[in-house]
């Protein structure tokens, strides 16, 4: 088996599913530091920017747990 494909199996996986939510979090940080800021310099455009951002990370986040779901995770907080 190729590194290629493990890392494509490892993608589908339980864990990387995992790894992938958590690195998504730590991507929200980032997005809540730029909307506190813009809101502070009171830059609408930098603004819009972050809750766009931050639409972007929610649905990322949705897609990974519906993931999990399908890879039949049978933790307690999906349900």
């Amino acid at each position: 088996m190729s590194a290629l494909t493990k890392a494509k199996g490892f993608k589908k996986s339980k864990t990387g599913t995992y790894l992938s939510i958590g690195t998504t979090a730590f991507g929200a940080v980032s997005v809540l530091k730029q909307a506190k800021k813009a809101r502070y310099e009171h830059d609408t455009l930098r603004l819009i920017d972050a809750v766009v951002s931050a639409a972007a990370i929610a649905t990322g986040v949705a897609l990974l747990l519906r993931e999990l779901k399908r890879l039949g995770d049978d933790d307690v907080l999906l349900g």
